[in-house]
């Protein structure tokens, strides 16, 4: 079944090439290219019981047809079938049809009805001229799918035919016991329902994704992802790495010079790295840990036995204030050791950059911490034997990989670190992260304050504006957060640059300071030491602080129109408050009136402080891909399956999977080809 498409009647070099624009190259791929939606045009409905926003098959005779113009030119076609009448109007329009649908002649129409001056109306229906009044209706749903310019539904669905006529040679990947296990249908029938559903099929079911046929096809995509990330493991693991065996002498002085204990959860994930990172085979670890659960430190552990054994770390951060923060945090626990930090970003100069470079080519600096200037080709380790990328899902596939490759060398690959602190429900980890290993730092450090969370009406901005001004005179500091750098005529948002203003004219005596994504990496710098040195009192700053930034002063944090934001990045900008021991709140300043999405968000956020909790609302809010960030990376683009809606099968569909590389391996590299294509590529570039 991989025929290219032009092996079907009508398909020529450019209709190849519109097909082309959709994925679908092959006759197979014809198949798995879907319907959106259904209309139902097995039934003809009277026209008197049409209401507005009605879709349906109307049948009658016209009784006449007139040209108007009314600032621009129509063509109404008057139609009645005995229990009432409507009315066709055509915008474009020909001679030819003027000359067809004439007084008396008997019409087949489908549209949308709408109510327009004169009544009843259908606007640029498809319609069919009629020879009899007994003629059959479809005995089918008719599906619409997704199109391209150029491409016409009823092109899609005469191709579909011709392919679906072919359906019984796909082969069966899934063996029947895997099927009859999970009460799915076979391949051939599953595509049959879903591309031409019977009259009597469940239309709710279908259009919920939820008929045993969808399901099916979800389950086989299912299966062939799980399999790719488990041979991109295989893959990977199948590398030498370094075997970093030390006795940690350089971790029992991080810990003697820190002022406070590890936590139990943060001991037991540093055990686990260590374990990896001594076998000889590359790590592939994520580490999970809510808003202040300490990563860092996890972070600076694994660090040390690198160094402690003669090799060097690179951490990549996707924004270069959270960069920042780790090299001021890398630094001050790695210098006391002895241990060189070099920096490299995206904005500095390029004698600061050759200098970090020489450095780490030369291997005097140990640890390397920036953005994505990391990989650049200037960029060479000595011997790079850890790679920890913190908030992962926000670089693209190709950016983590390319800075693996900076250690690759001698069939060696390094140790990967990969940290979050956008806790990942259990559901779309089982999925998106198949090919690595997880731990969960599950435990706050002691001293941690609750933050009491608010959602309030911006109506009441000059309450808040007071309670900001208590919180400075009590000597704390607080942080502003806008959506925006500039004014915006269309979003109902307050610029960051005018805020600041504004607030300082309110507070008069107070110290305001101001951070966004546009300033210079110098000034960015400085306007954040000053805050943490308590020079700042209150920071007026767009969402570029919402990870890494680290004041256990700041207890009170207000999000200006917080109903603009989704649920993780309003937890993890909470997080920014409730880090010392002074009670902490967090204002979520929204604009009325709310869409039923955003109250649910702000009412979760009041009710919950459980980053797990707040990942798995978002998830069933907006979905695996914009809680992951890959709209953007390319991976996790399922075409059928959906996390949240298919999540009872993950666990049948990792058993599935298993069976399969047991079993009947030979099937697995046809199976991932069908649904992943050239995409299941992305991890494989050692």
């Amino acid at each position: 079944m991989n025929e290219p498409v032009n092996a079907l009647r009508g398909v020529g070099p450019r209709m190849a090439q519109r097909l082309e624009r959709l994925g679908i190259r092959s006759v197979q791929d014809l198949l798995f290219h879907l319907p959106l939606r259904y209309q139902d045009r097995t039934r003809i409905v009277p026209i008197a019981t049409l209401r507005p926003g009605d879709e349906g098959v109307v049948e009658g005779v016209v009784d006449h047809t007139e040209v108007l113009h009314r600032g621009r030119r129509m063509w109404l076609v008057h139609l009645s079938d005995g229990s009432g009448g409507l009315i066709l109007r055509f915008f474009h329009f020909s001679a030819a049809q003027q000359k067809t649908l004439v007084r008396g002649t008997r019409l087949r129409c489908f549209g949308e009805a709408r109510m327009g001056r004169a009544g009843m109306e259908l606007v640029h229906p498809e319609y069919r001229v009629l020879q009899s009044a007994h003629e059959p209706v479809e005995d089918c749903l008719t599906p619409v799918y997704p199109t391209t310019e150029g491409l016409h539904q009823a092109t899609l669905r005469r191709l579909t035919d011709e392919a679906l006529a072919r359906v019984d040679r796909l082969v069966e990947y899934l063996p029947p016991a895997v099927l009859d296990g999970a009460g799915l249908p076979d391949l051939a029938t599953a595509l049959r329902t879903v591309h031409r559903p019977p009259p009597d099929v469940a239309v709710s079911r279908l259009l919920e994704g939820r008929h045993p046929a969808q399901r099916r096809l979800a389950f086989e995509e299912l299966v062939a992802h799980q399999l790719s990330l488990g041979r991109l493991r295989a893959h990977t693991t199948a590398h030498a790495a370094p075997a970093v065996c030390v006795p940690g002498r350089l971790l029992q002085g991080l810990r003697r010079a820190l002022p406070f204990a590890l936590t139990g959860a943060q001991e037991r994930v540093i055990a686990e790295i260590l374990a990896d990172m001594a076998r000889p085979h590359p790590m592939l670890r994520l580490v999970q840990g809510d808003v202040g659960s300490g990563k860092t430190l996890v972070a600076v552990a694994a660090c040390l036995q690198a160094v402690e054994a003669g090799y060097q770390a690179a951490v990549m951060a996707p924004t270069e204030i959270l960069a920042e923060q780790h090299l001021r945090n890398f630094r001050a626990l790695l210098a006391p050791l002895g241990v060189e930090t070099a920096w490299f970003s995206g904005k500095q100069g390029a004698r600061a950059r050759r200098e970090a470079a020489e450095a780490l080519a030369a291997g005097t600096a140990a640890v390397a911490v920036g953005t994505h200037a990391l990989f650049q080709g200037e960029v060479s380790f000595r011997d790079l034997a850890l790679v920890v990328v913190d908030e992962q899902h926000r670089f693209g596939v190709h950016q983590r990989m390319a800075l693996r490759e900076k250690g690759a060398g001698e069939g060696r690959l390094p140790h990967q670190l990969i940290m979050t602190a956008t806790p990942i429900p259990r559901t779309l980890a089982m999925t998106a992260y198949a090919d690595l290993d997880a731990s969960i730092i599950d435990e706050l450090p002691p001293g941690r304050t609750p933050v009491t969370t608010v959602a309030v009406c911006d109506s009441r901005r000059d309450e808040v504006v007071q309670r900001i001004r208590h919180a400075l005179d009590a000597g704390r500091q607080a942080y502003w957060v806008c959506t925006l750098v500039e004014e915006s005529d269309v979003l109902q948002a307050q610029a960051a640059e005018q805020t600041r203003d504004l607030l300082a004219e309110a507070l008069p005596g107070a110290a305001v300071g101001l951070v966004h994504g546009r300033m210079r990496p110098r000034e960015k710098e400085a306007v954040m030491a000053r805050f943490q040195a308590g020079e700042v009192q209150l920071l007026v700053a767009t969402t570029v602080i919402e990870v890494g930034v680290d004041v256990p002063n700041a207890s009170l944090m207000i999000i200006e129109n917080a109903e603009r934001l989704g649920l993780a990045q309003l937890h993890q900008l909470r997080g920014r408050v409730g880090r010392g021991r002074e009670a902490s709140a967090c204002v979520l300043l929204y604009h009325p009136p709310l869409s039923d999405t955003a109250r649910r968000r702000l009412e979760a956020l009041r009710s919950s402080t459980d980053g797990f909790e707040m990942a798995r609302i978002d998830l069933e809010l907006r979905g695996p891909g914009e809680v992951l960030g890959t709209r953007q990376t390319g991976m996790m683009q399922f075409r059928i399956a959906d996390i949240v809606r298919d999540q009872d099968l993950l666990e049948e569909v990792q058993t599935a999977a298993a069976r399969l590389l047991a079993d009947h391996p030979q099937q697995v590299d046809p199976l991932i080809q069908r649904w992943l294509g050239e995409a299941e590529a992305y991890g494989r570039i050692a």
